[in-house]
């Protein structure tokens, strides 16, 4: 069964009410008994107890429309409809309140307490002037701390963007992809002059997009298919029937846009976590889709989905899971939807939302 989370204020609200409630109970008191209030001691501490005990829980109650609101309507532009919502709940819940305690008095021949008139309409006046300025103040405390939240966002933001530009770099002059590399084609010199030449042009085409890529935020799903092939090509070379790889890109899509190297990296991952034999052929497909919208929507989303057969190495992967981290920040970073990441039917499968322009 779910446990119900009821709704709560934040620290910073709870130090407002701190500061709020014993003036408010003073001034309460004040509008119920008059000037005895002060000048008996045993009505000061009776009254006092009983306000305290009754208006607490009143007061509290308020957060149940206040965050309700704040959940409804976050933003910083909605702050004037959250605003009037929240004055006329909380106008309404303090007047019951204050009804409450004037009649209630009453009723039960409270000591020291006769009912007036005149001092109930004020106290109603100093219930809603108290919520407006009260509500204020809320809603300053709130939009500072949105604001504060917007600005770390942004930083951390740009500290992953930083952080993956750094691994953009570092991936250029891989040291282990270009050791296996060389360990290839060094039994390639031996074994097969011709298809050595065609590995070191391969090689050539992979290096050159790396350092080509380096400073621009998006690409054409072609100049990325184009690369992948001659990684695939590289791939292949080293592990010859256990990799194999297919193809199906609609060519009206070629044009669309994506970060660069995001299809490496997918490549590079299905490798890493996967057993690649000859018995056990790990099969890579890359394919366009189309996901249909809602009736109202302007256009359909196209996908690149990359799939592969989930088999699992038995040993441990050394990995820190940036891989896949990366390409979703990337995606988060340039505002765009989110990477859908699935398992389904023994395939692991990751959908690229493609870019119909280039961001301004």
């Amino acid at each position: 069964m779910k446990r119900l989370r009821l709704p709560r204020f934040t620290q910073n609200d709870n130090l407002i009410a701190l500061g709020v409630l014993p003036l408010y109970y003073l001034l309460l008191n004040y509008l119920l008994f008059g000037s005895r209030y002060f000048q008996d001691p045993g009505l000061f501490g009776r009254a006092t107890l009983s306000s305290l005990v009754l208006w607490t829980p009143i007061y509290f109650l308020h957060a149940l429309p206040a965050i309700y609101l704040r959940r409804r309507f976050p933003a910083v532009r909605q702050t004037g409809l959250r605003l009037a919502l929240a004055m006329a709940a909380h106008v309404t819940m303090s007047s019951l309140g204050i009804l409450i305690f004037f009649y209630g008095y009453d009723w039960v021949d409270f000591p020291g307490y006769t009912f007036n008139a005149s001092r109930l309409e004020a106290a109603l006046l100093v219930g809603v002037l108290g919520n407006l300025i009260v509500n204020i103040v809320h809603e300053s405390v709130y939009t500072f701390e949105r604001w504060s939240q917007t600005l770390t966002e942004a930083d951390r933001l740009r500290r992953a963007n930083l952080q993956s530009q750094l691994d953009s770099l570092k991936q250029q002059v891989n040291p282990h992809f270009l050791f296996n590399s060389l360990n290839s084609l060094s039994s390639l010199i031996d074994e097969d002059a011709d298809r050595a030449d065609q590995f070191i042009g391969e090689l050539s085409s992979v290096y050159r997009y790396l350092l080509q890529t380096n400073d621009g935020n998006l690409t054409t799903l072609a100049a990325e298919l184009q690369f992948i092939q001659s990684y695939f090509h590289l791939q292949r070379t080293r592990y010859g029937r256990g990799l194999t790889w297919q193809l199906n890109v609609e060519e009206a899509h070629k044009s669309t846009l994506l970060p660069p190297l995001t299809l490496q990296l997918l490549v590079e991952n299905a490798i890493k976590h996967n057993v690649v034999a000859a018995d056990q052929p790990l099969h890579i497909t890359i394919e366009t889709v189309t996901l249909t919208q809602h009736p109202s929507a302007k256009e359909n989303s196209v996908y690149l989905r990359v799939r592969n057969n989930l088999q699992r190495r038995q040993t441990r992967v050394l990995s820190n899971g940036v891989g896949l981290t990366n390409i979703a920040m990337k995606y988060q970073l340039l505002g765009n939807e989110a990477v859908q990441i699935d398992e389904q039917n023994g395939q692991f499968v990751v959908g690229l939302p493609l870019l119909t322009s280039q961001l301004q």
